[in-house]
């Protein structure tokens, strides 16, 4: 299984990054989750209640930021490739 591109965390909600290789160039899909403890361990949920909202909110606008930063570096580096093939 592959590596998630990026992970950030507030509390027990996180957003696990993930970088979708196309011919076009990558794409990028988040998830969001809650962890949560149970006898067996952590365990995890898609589920949120109303006191995750904001900070889920706020998960998903740095979510939003880091990939837009990421596009950019990765059209860069196509740019790049393609300079140094001509």
């Amino acid at each position: 299984m592959s590596q998630p591109a990026h992970k950030i965390r507030i509390g027990a909600l996180q957003a696990t990054i993930w970088r979708n290789p196309s011919e076009k160039g990558d794409w990028y899909s988040v998830k969001l989750t809650r962890g949560y403890k149970t006898d067996d361990g952590w365990r995890e949920s898609d589920s949120l209640g109303h006191d995750d909202l904001l900070a889920g909110a706020k998960l998903l606008d740095l979510a939003h930021t880091w990939i837009v930063h990421q596009l950019e570096v990765d059209r860069q580096g196509r740019k790049q490739s393609e300079q140094a093939t001509n």
